[in-house]
């Protein structure tokens, strides 16, 4: 590897913002590694954005410590951009009522949310390059508007990657977040919004348009490149003026 090739991880690289996400850095030049919990899914995205190197894919479930631990060896020796993209809402079983059914759901949420952003991150800490390293978390408007247990989660994340900054800081390492608001084009509400919901959606940005993937991806470009490298602890919206920043 060159020295401006860099070695780029991206979690829920095979769909959606992930996949936007890996394959910016794959028509950059970079080794990009995608992992995910659906192999066809992963490796039908790593063929298909692939640039000058191919794109290597990891089936793998980030919220079992058990099986991140075994895919240590497919993953590589040096990080010098970790992404954390991998999140879902959770679908608790419609039979459950009560105070089983709100535990379920917050349980879940947290699982799907929190825990594979937090596991991947704690096992690559040592794979981190330093100096010069990043690792980019994605979370979602809803941690700073609301939105019950799903919003509750996510901003878990903003409050665990001022710990992350703290910790890497010394090394040379940064530590954001980025903060999407309505992105078309992703699995997160289970298909194609009507176009009354997309109209409402987009009439809450200030700029006309609700968001692509594309756009959280240049997002997350910018805040590992070298010239972020005085930005960290820091979160940044990316979300057409739905909700200002303050």
């Amino acid at each position: 590897m060159d020295s401006t090739t860099r070695s780029v991880v991206v979690s829920g690289g095979g769909t959606g913002i992930g996949r936007a996400i890996a394959a910016r850095f794959a028509r950059q030049g970079d080794r990009v590694t995608i992992l995910g919990r659906r192999t066809e899914v992963l490796r039908a995205t790593a063929q298909e954005i692939e640039g000058a190197h191919p794109v290597h894919a990891v089936a793998v479930d980030l919220s079992a410590p058990e099986e991140l631990e075994q895919a240590m060896d497919h993953l590589p020796e040096r990080v010098d951009v970790l992404v954390n993209s991998a999140g879902r809402r959770g679908t608790p079983a419609s039979s459950e009522t009560g105070l089983k059914a709100v535990a379920d759901r917050w349980r879940q949420d947290f699982d799907n949310n929190v825990l594979p952003v937090v596991l991947l991150t704690e096992v690559l800490l040592p794979r981190l390059a330093r100096p010069g390293g990043r690792v980019v978390s994605i979370s979602s408007i809803a941690a700073l508007r609301g939105n019950g247990a799903y919003g509750a989660v996510k901003a878990a994340l903003l409050a665990w990657n001022h710990t992350l900054a703290q910790q890497l800081g010394p090394d040379g390492v940064t530590a954001n977040v980025v903060v999407p608001g309505y992105v078309a084009g992703t699995e997160f509400f289970g298909g194609a919004p009507s176009g009354d919901e997309l109209a409402r959606r987009r009439d809450q940005t200030l700029i006309g348009r609700v968001g692509d993937p594309d756009d959280i991806a240049a997002a997350v470009a910018f805040l590992a490149s070298p010239e972020a490298g005085y930005i960290t602890g820091e979160f940044l919206n990316s979300n057409g003026g739905a909700l200002c920043g303050r």
